[in-house]
């Protein structure tokens, strides 16, 4: 069995409440200029998935972002930046359509593609330099990272059957999926909601303008996530309805057999989650160690004194947890 612990991380006075340390990094952090090559990663299905390879000749981490995101994330440049100088070599893994160019089939990405990242992995692993050290996910991506981690967990290494991974790290994961729709459906969450599905409707206009859509619907009636993810989400991706899509894709039920030494960071007032989908000790697996902190909002964890010198907790997290990785292997 895995273990929950209490968090070190304290919020920023600067920051009170889950939406100030949400929206906050969003709005304020600058995004640095990093030294990037792409790499495409053709698909059996005839996709792609596209990398982009961070400086750096130490072990490599696979960073996976989340819903609609990309490498302006606010986590997702600083986070291969702290990498890079931390001593690693940061690859940053775009979802498919998430980098700039649609991607060829009309399907896209979604929360439970575990089968895209153990494509991914696999061309990694045949690189010289061997499988990543570990991956880190965000939210969605964490998602996708955990799923993946319990269906190949149980396996020791080498078997075909493993993950190809040494380790894992999912930050702010959505671990029960219908949980974080009915969530973004209520109060100030609200405000993410329309946010998201509208980003979900631009993308899905942009990719059927010059590609035939299998789909009869009217996109610009779809305002939730239960909508899009019924009408959108569950036909393109094979799934056959939303209900069938959230039961398969979400996390919470393959963390139980997640053997592989996994980091969860996770905040009781993430504002996509209730404080009810934290799972509980006893339904993790034997690798999962579950940081669990009152505070911290989603993908947020700012910290610090001053408000013109914030600390960003979440990344000296991260590197502490793969600093004590490489110790111990």
């Amino acid at each position: 069995m895995g273990r929950i612990v209490a968090s070190s991380f304290r919020p920023a006075w600067w920051l009170p409440g889950p939406h100030l340390q949400t929206v906050w990094p969003s709005l304020a952090r600058r995004r640095p200029e990093l030294p990037l090559t792409r790499r495409r990663i053709e698909l059996a299905d005839g996709d792609f998935i596209d990398l982009a390879l961070g400086a750096g000749r130490g072990p490599r981490v696979l960073v996976i972002h989340g819903l609609e995101g990309d490498l302006q994330s606010h986590y997702a440049g600083t986070l291969l930046k702290v990498l890079a100088q931390a001593g690693y070599c940061p690859v940053f893994m775009h979802l498919r359509g998430c980098s700039g160019e649609p991607n060829r089939l009309a399907r896209s990405y979604h929360s439970g593609a575990s089968e895209d990242l153990h494509e991914v992995l696999t061309h990694l692993a045949r690189d010289p330099a061997g499988p990543p050290l570990a991956a880190i996910g965000f939210s969605l991506g964490a998602n996708l990272l955990l799923k993946y981690l319990g269906e190949r967990g149980g396996h020791p290494p080498g078997d075909p059957r493993a993950p190809l991974l040494g380790a894992g790290i999912a930050v702010s994961a959505p671990f029960v999926l219908r949980d974080a729709m009915l969530r973004l459906d209520q109060g100030a969450s609200r405000v993410y909601r329309t946010y998201l599905v509208d980003r979900l409707k631009l993308a899905f206009r942009s990719k059927f303008a010059t590609l035939p859509c299998p789909l009869s619907i009217d996109i610009a009636a779809i305002h939730g996530f239960n909508e899009f993810d019924d009408q959108v989400t569950a036909p393109l991706c094979g799934f056959t309805g939303v209900f069938d899509y959230y039961s398969r894709a979400s996390c919470r039920g393959y963390l139980p057999a997640i053997s592989t030494p996994t980091l969860i960071i996770h905040a009781r007032d993430d504002p996509f989650m209730f404080p009810a989908t934290v799972p509980f000790e006893h339904e993790l697996g034997p690798g999962i160690t579950l940081d669990l902190s009152a505070h911290g909002g989603h993908v947020g964890f700012v910290a610090g004194s001053r408000p013109w010198r914030p600390e960003y907790w979440l990344e000296e997290r991260i590197i502490g947890f793969l600093r004590d990785l490489q110790q111990s292997t």
